[in-house]
């Protein structure tokens, strides 16, 4: 009894730091940010109770829809997008050989660590409509670009393309994933004449359901959750005057636009909590789904 009270305890000293990091950077601010919501404060005085008046105005404000439809879009586009890609990637990954995967590995994940706040300006220099690199590679093979940057319904497929710059711990997932699965299904499979988009939809998908449904959940939640490249390359100081357009009003940016441009806190702290349930909502929709496809080995899902 003594010895399990010990370990106890040194796991409890294990656990403090980021049990003390959590209370003082998450839950305290969530419980300020929640008082917040229902007052009017702008940092400057202190906050007067409004009570449910900045939820009501949610409703009302029209750059609200906008730039939440703005955000659904580009997460329906984006999320798809970037497991499709990093999964043909790691797919090639397996068949390279030990030394060449591990380099093509690390280079891969390179971008990761690039500052965003550098891929929103590369944004600018590679989508320029008028002599940005994408257009002059498109303009090789016969192909008239457009104008990424300024055209509104090419702004968030341009976003989502820049995004795909950086998939590297995607790839990196998938790849171990991949590497899991028993070779002896595949051999079996080819052996009863399986072709190969039969054996990647019947053994692939399914043994690496698992790694689908965790990027899944953490690239949705990302992707709501945009802002760095976004708000660079179309509301930063440099490129707002160019470059601003309702396209890429993410909502996260309006958000900040209200929180630290026009110091609407009380309104921004709404904010944040109805975007905290849409994330929570679209998560428990997707923990739902998953039971119906999310392999479970040596069990009947």
């Amino acid at each position: 009894m003594r010895r399990r009270t010990r370990e106890t305890w040194a796991a409890y000293a294990f656990l403090s730091p980021w049990m003390i990091g959590f209370v003082i950077f998450m839950a305290v601010p969530m419980v300020a940010s929640l008082v917040l919501s229902f007052t009017d404060y702008d940092a400057l005085r202190p906050p007067g109770a409004v009570g449910w008046a900045n939820y009501r105005h949610l409703v009302e404000d029209p750059a609200v829809r906008t730039s939440l439809v703005n955000t659904l879009v580009y997460t329906v586009l984006s999320v798809p997008a970037t497991m499709a890609v990093s999964l043909a990637l790691a797919a090639l990954l397996t068949r390279a050989g030990r030394r060449s995967a591990g380099f093509f590995r690390t280079v891969f994940y390179l971008p990761e660590i690039t500052p965003k706040v550098a891929v929103g300006v590369l944004f600018l220099i590679l989508f320029n409509g008028q002599a940005g690199l994408v257009n002059a590679a498109l303009g090789l093979v016969g192909i008239d670009g457009p104008q990424w940057s300024t055209d509104g319904p090419w702004v968030k497929p341009g976003l989502v393309l820049m995004h795909l710059w950086s998939v590297g711990s995607t790839v990196v997932i998938y790849l171990a994933a991949l590497r899991g699965v028993p070779r002896e299904l595949y051999e079996a499979a080819e052996l009863d004449g399986a072709s190969a988009w039969q054996r990647f939809r019947r053994i692939t998908v399914p043994m690496i359901s698992g790694a689908l449904f965790f990027t899944l959940i953490v690239q949705t939640i990302a992707a709501l959750q945009s802002f760095d490249e976004a708000y660079t390359a179309f509301y930063g100081s440099a490129a707002a005057a160019t470059y601003s357009n309702d396209a890429a009003l993410f909502y996260l940016i309006y958000l900040f636009q209200q929180a630290f441009e026009f110091l609407h806190l009380g309104y921004a702290s709404a904010m944040a909590w109805l975007l905290f349930v849409v994330i929570l909502a679209i998560t428990l929709v997707q923990v739902r789904l998953s039971r119906r496809f999310i392999h479970y080995e040596g069990g009947d899902r």
